[in-house]
């Protein structure tokens, strides 16, 4: 395939910027992508690409794992319609203020990093265990939803990728399985946790924010809004007790665990993320259902119509993750990836070599949205660079993992940005608006580290 394979994802980023309109560029994106697919160019051509990206959209519902990840977007908000409307949120937000854990902006903002660090076996319960517990305490604190979303989404996936004892370090070890090196694949992924500087660099922009409680970029614009919304703090439901909202969380948490042992036959690194946060969240949603039902606060029908109100509120997150899907699988039939991975070409000076790994990894993944896609694209075309060049492997692999990392960060159809969106109640344009910058910082220094780092390393 020519450059036309990158023609879908920049009518995507063109509706985006046009029109603030993410699910038209989506869909004009598929309908691009299943256009330059077509083999049979004829006058009714037009109406054939049109059917089959509403085929290629059917299609996402033949994974297992895509009908999952669109069950559990849904099954979130119901969980979130339940302990909010149970006064379970109100009531978590006054216990931690009167507890003295929630003094400030810098505490809740530390309590929400740290909140993401410690659940690092899945990125997206990260994600929502944070982002669901921290709602409150920053509308408390008068600080953006556009924050809170930033400090989420910049802490899981960067967490995820450094800590490795999770799905994410299994996936990885799989792709490296089928090739020989002179260290074992596990020696290898372990020795790119100091050189995944995309991580790192993330992860202390967020302490800084976080400590020095400043924020730049659009994000002031959001700031300041919030500031205003949030001159006098009133609860949108009354408080009642922490436990409606405790419960749930906890059983969320510790149900994917157990989830990703019972799925990996006892070895939770070999566990599937998807089932596993599915059936944690709908015993969540369990558990928040008959804790509300015996408070006999709230009926049967009551209940079921708070859930379906939830679930209606994230409707359409869901279809932007629903064409996202879409949209990257019919990328990866036209082969977007593999020509862009192809562009870092065979004639550049050994040293610019990884940090064009980087770069190739980072488009590839804001092209296509996922990370993990583009791990699977990067690791074959870095693998014979490490073998034919003499490339440090560890260096070689923490330059593709942390560029597909920094792709997914920038990306408006990442399913990552847009579970932030969900877990943290921002508008998913704002979310992507205020993190680029942060984002993009944080890959402009991770650039010039792995300039430094071939030269000492090569």
């Amino acid at each position: 395939m020519t450059w036309l394979s990158i023609l879908p994802p920049l009518v995507a980023i063109t509706v985006v910027l046009w029109r603030k309109e993410v699910i038209l560029a989506l869909f004009l994106a598929i309908l691009t992508s299943e256009l330059l697919l077509l083999t049979d160019v004829s006058i009714i051509a037009p109406l054939n690409g049109f059917l089959d990206t509403f085929e290629r959209i059917i299609n996402v519902f033949t994974d297992a794992g895509n009908s999952r990840i669109l069950m559990f977007s849904l099954m979130v908000g119901a969980l979130l319609a339940f302990i909010r409307v149970s006064g379970g949120v109100s009531a978590m937000v006054e216990m931690l203020v009167n507890s003295g854990l929630a003094r400030g902006r810098r505490s809740v903002g530390l309590l929400t990093t740290l909140t993401g660090i410690v659940i690092f076996i899945e990125s997206n319960l990260s994600v929502l265990t944070a982002g669901i517990m921290s709602r409150g305490l920053f509308d408390k604190f008068a600080m953006s939803r556009a924050r809170l979303a930033y400090i989420i989404d910049s802490t899981s996936a960067p967490v995820s990728i450094l800590i490795l004892l999770n799905a994410w370090g299994a996936y990885i070890l799989i792709l490296l399985s089928g090739y020989e090196f002179e260290q074992s694949a596990a020696e290898i992924l372990w020795g790119t946790v100091p050189l995944n500087f995309y991580a790192l660099v993330t992860l202390a922009i967020v302490f800084y924010t976080v400590i020095t409680t400043r924020v730049h970029g659009p994000m002031k614009d959001s700031e300041a809004t919030a500031e205003k919304l949030s001159s006098k703090h009133l609860h949108e439901h009354e408080p009642t007790k922490a436990r409606f909202m405790v419960l749930p969380i906890m059983t969320m948490v510790f149900g994917m665990i157990a989830f990703m042992f019972w799925t990996g036959n006892g070895e939770i690194a070999k566990g599937s993320g998807s089932k596993s946060v599915l059936y944690a969240t709908a015993l969540a949603c369990l558990v928040a259902y008959v804790m509300m039902l015996m408070s006999r606060k709230f009926s049967h029908i009551k209940l079921v119509e708070i859930g379906f109100q939830g679930m209606g509120e994230l409707l359409p997150l869901v279809t932007i993750v629903l064409f996202s899907l879409a949209l990257g699988a019919s990328l990866k039939e036209l082969g977007t990836g593999v020509f862009i991975a192809g562009l870092v070409g065979d004639y550049l000076p050994l040293v610019l070599v990884v940090p064009m790994l980087f770069l190739a990894g980072a488009i590839i993944s804001f092209s296509t949205g996922t990370s993990w896609g583009t791990f699977a694209i990067m690791i074959p075309l870095g693998v014979p660079l490490i073998h034919t060049l003499g490339l440090p492997p560890s260096l070689v692999l923490a330059a593709i993992l942390g560029g597909g990392v920094f792709g997914d960060h920038c990306s408006p159809i990442s399913d990552s940005t847009v579970i932030s969106s969900i877990a943290s109640g921002c508008g998913l344009l704002e979310h992507v608006k205020t993190q680029l910058p942060y984002a993009l910082t944080g890959g402009a220094i991770t650039l010039v580290l792995y300039i430094i780092a071939s030269i000492v390393m090569i």
